[in-house]
């Protein structure tokens, strides 16, 4: 199983996340946002192949690029068509699916299903492009789960902020690794055979499995030889007010996490400005990286008002807090370079 991700769009434009879960059984992408332009590099059979989108909030700079997707994906019906946002998620879609003259609509078929996100509920909503998306059809609402979907080889955190609006912060959390021990096999004297596979990739405990003539019991070989290993996980992070209360309600969802991939809208003199619109300095950022103590702290969404050198120095000021930050590789904003 593995689990790699692709910051799209330049540095001081709009941003989004696409990642990529490969379960081996299973290839799963998600994406993170949709600014305008974020696609224009992305292959067509890959934005075809996106399983779900997850908006962080409808802000034009993260929403500007949705036609690019669902021109790619407006009648499929090779997979579930899939949704995800803060509240208003629904009817905003409602208004871009119908934001087209659909003529030839009644011999035409795709079903989508958004969901809003609050604290309280998650609420979902049916579109079918037979009707040109004129009803939204209200498929009832859930309690509000920490865990918003999960799929073959991930799931997906959810935590509710604020940027004077709600927005919403996601974790990507690759299932556990479940491997067979070597040496524990050699240990038992047993031969390496196609009963490996059934007792990994099952979770039946019953049953039994014959190994050279003897019979064992499924459930102790998974217990003597399977070694489970945490996957790795991925935050996406982006647009709203960082303060202490934040920083305490995300340090907990964030714990470990391999790679925090997080704003850096303003540098930390321009505090006040960053308060006032509700975002982030990369001071802040840096700050929830220590404290969560995670792996890797990777920073865009770039506020175009600052030039490259001003980058480069909100990135020292971001190192001197936590030393393992950068920009996107691609972006060629390293320190090393000036």
């Amino acid at each position: 199983m593995s689990i790699s991700y692709r910051i799209l769009g330049a540095a001081g434009s709009d941003n989004a996340l696409l990642v990529q879960v490969d379960s081996g059984q299973a290839v799963e992408r998600l994406l993170f946002d949709c600014g305008e332009g974020c696609l224009s590099d992305v292959p067509f059979a890959e934005v075809q192949g996106i399983d779900q989108l997850f908006f962080s909030h409808l802000h034009m700079d993260h929403v500007g690029g949705f036609d690019s997707f669902f021109r790619s994906t407006f009648n499929r019906q090779t997979k579930p068509n899939r949704i995800w946002g803060p509240p208003e998620t629904i009817r905003i879609l409602q208004h871009r699916f119908q934001g087209y003259l659909w003529n030839l609509h009644e011999e035409m078929a795709g079903t989508w299903r958004v969901s809003d996100v609050s604290p309280s509920e998650v609420r979902t909503a049916r579109f079918e492009l037979r009707e040109a998306f004129v009803e939204a059809h209200h498929e009832g609402a859930q309690p509000y789960a920490r865990t918003l979907w999960e799929g073959a080889g991930c799931s997906v955190d959810v935590v509710t902020m604020d940027h004077r609006t709600p927005t919403l912060a996601y974790v990507v959390r690759e299932k556990a690794r479940r491997n067979i021990d070597m040496s524990r096999l050699a240990a038992l004297g047993l031969k390496p055979g196609p009963w490996m596979k059934q007792m990994k990739e099952s979770v039946e405990s019953a049953g039994v499995v014959v190994i050279e003539g003897v019979q064992h019991s499924m459930d102790e070989l998974r217990e003597k030889l399977i070694v489970e290993t945490p996957g790795d996980s991925i935050a996406y992070l982006t647009d709203f007010m960082l303060d202490e209360a934040a920083m305490e309600r995300l340090t907990d969802v964030l714990r470990g996490c391999k790679v925090m991939i997080c704003e850096g809208q303003y540098r930390h003199a321009d505090l006040e400005l960053a308060r006032k619109y509700f975002h982030m300095t990369t001071v802040l950022t840096a700050t929830l990286a220590r404290r969560a103590q995670v792996g890797e702290l990777v920073l865009f969404h770039l506020s175009a008002r600052y030039e490259r050198a001003v980058w480069l120095e909100m990135l020292r000021e971001a190192r001197e807090i936590f030393p393992k930050t950068g920009y996107p590789a691609h972006w060629e904003l390293d320190l090393s370079a000036d």
